[in-house]
């Protein structure tokens, strides 16, 4: 099987009221990478505190994603990462 990337987001806690404001501009940004293929899922944990992930088909895609999500741009992520994984099933 292929390889994927996994985007984590650890969420701001003080700034998650500007999650409103930018959450339209971040899920057109999620459709876009959603339809060009290169994002396969995404979504937040049940609890804000746990942040965020994405799976991605590449590194790249990934990256620049994060470049200009408006959740990053605006401090409502105060950190990512971005892990390599191997799917095994699925």
């Amino acid at each position: 099987m292929a390889s994927k990337f996994v985007m984590f987001y650890e969420t701001d806690m003080e700034k998650l009221p500007l999650a409103r404001v930018h959450g339209a501009a971040h899920k057109a940004r999620l459709d876009e990478f959603h339809a060009k293929g290169t994002l396969l899922m995404a979504g937040p944990f049940m609890t804000p505190t746990d942040g965020a992930l994405g799976v991605f088909t590449s590194r790249e895609a990934a990256d620049e994603f994060i470049k200009d999500d408006p959740f990053v741009l605006s401090g409502v992520v105060k950190a990512h990462r971005v892990l390599e994984w191997r799917e095994v099933l699925g």
